[in-house]
């Protein structure tokens, strides 16, 4: 490895202690009633939990079947970026005061465009065959892991609301973590929207952990990789929510996530999220429009057609040009290719998430104390700065830091 890059590795990983600790003091005032008792509740369970488990036997057959019956609904939605991101959207018409199905649609969305771009214009000109086919196995086994974990969950407070029957003891049996029995069984009797989408956030981003960050092979073939530096450095981690758009373009707003290896930055990058899309019911209806009214197709032609199409424009043979220009194409130029997600890649079939469960440090309650922080979530120019930056990339054909 370069000493650019060590050096760039370096200050990644200090950047994310530095967030850590940053986090952490910011939380010297006294946990709240709520947050103690949350904490209190966690180890009963905690405790309880193993010996529990060991007695499934001591499920009813109703129970049996009902757990059966969200393993295999939630497998037949498991199929592709296509099927979670439309699963969620229409979970969260049917529900809409679990606020984590529409942030969890809206990111999902992103996931997908991600995957596309590996076969897009720009990125596929940068990336080696091999090294597409790593990032879209890491890319669509996250996705696949948290829809599997999160939807399970969904399906059994749809049966908890049908019957009007707290049933989220059944939440261990379907391989969720303790942690969100806990933060479930609170919301059964508080309603706090709050804790349970940002609970729903620390539970999917530590669930990844150690599956897919922490994971030998994706730490080898994706995060170690030139490519994915220079993804970082060319901050192609915009999680964006398109919204309006009268005249075929849509607004954008979002965040940049700085750095995918550190968990405290992911878990913040979700409140912040979470805050852009519900701190405002305007805003919030605005984005819930432009979704009902796109769907998603993997293409980021959803969004932004007068810039990419899912058909390629190009002529086999010639060779690319600048086209864009302040997120504008220049005069005569074609858009940038954006495939549909069924073009760009076959379907996986993934082997049995990991089993096991990931809490084990109390001190993850602290995230969901809400933070008083004004948070911009303008993205267009950040995100256009950064198209022309890739087509720049893909035209010279080499690292853009030489």
């Amino acid at each position: 490895m370069t000493c650019f890059l060590k050096h760039i590795l370096a200050i990644k990983k200090n950047t994310s202690r530095r967030g850590a600790i940053i986090f952490f003091l910011k939380k010297k005032r006294k946990p709240s009633k709520t947050l103690l008792e949350i904490k209190q509740d966690l180890k009963k369970k905690r405790a309880a939990a193993k010996v529990q488990l060991s007695a499934d036997i001591a499920l009813s057959k109703k129970d049996r079947l009902l757990i059966e019956e969200i393993r295999k609904k939630t497998e037949e939605l498991n199929i592709n970026n296509v099927t979670r991101t439309k699963a969620y959207l229409d979970f969260y018409r049917h529900y809409p005061e679990i606020h984590w199905a529409f942030l969890g649609h809206m990111v999902s969305r992103n996931g997908g465009w991600n995957m596309t771009d590996l076969r897009g214009e720009l990125l596929c000109r940068l990336l080696s065959e091999q090294t597409k086919k790593d990032f879209f196995a890491f890319l669509e086994r996250g996705n696949w892991l948290i829809f599997q974990d999160a939807y399970r969950q969904f399906l059994l407070y749809d049966v908890c609301m049908k019957r009007k029957q707290n049933l989220f003891y059944l939440l261990r049996y379907l391989n969720i973590s303790v942690f969100m029995e806990t933060i479930w069984e609170h919301f059964w009797k508080c309603r706090n929207h709050y804790i349970l989408t940002i609970g729903l956030v620390i539970n999917e981003q530590s669930y990844l952990e150690k599956r897919i960050v922490q994971n030998p092979v994706y730490k080898d073939k994706v995060f170690y990789t030139v490519e994915f530096l220079l993804q970082e450095l060319l901050s192609f981690n915009h999680i964006l929510f398109p919204f309006g758009g009268k005249t075929g373009k849509a607004e954008l707003a979002g965040q940049t996530l700085d750095h995918f290896g550190s968990l405290n930055e992911r878990i913040l990058l979700g409140k912040r999220l979470y805050k852009i899309l519900f701190h405002d019911q305007a805003q919030l209806q605005n984005v819930i429009k432009w979704a009902y009214a796109h769907p998603h197709t993997g293409s980021r032609k959803d969004y932004w057609p007068h810039i990419f199409n899912d058909l390629n424009e190009g002529l086999p043979g010639t060779g690319l040009k600048r086209r864009l220009k302040g997120c504008q194409l220049r005069k005569g130029a074609g858009r940038l290719y954006s495939p549909r997600l069924e073009f760009a890649w076959k379907n996986v079939n993934h082997p049995d998430a990991e089993p096991g469960d990931w809490f084990e440090d109390l001190n993850v309650v602290d995230y969901l104390e809400e933070q008083e922080e004004n948070i911009d979530g303008g993205i267009t120019d950040e995100y256009c700065s950064t198209l022309e930056k890739l087509e720049l990339a893909a035209l010279a054909k080499k690292a853009i830091y030489i």
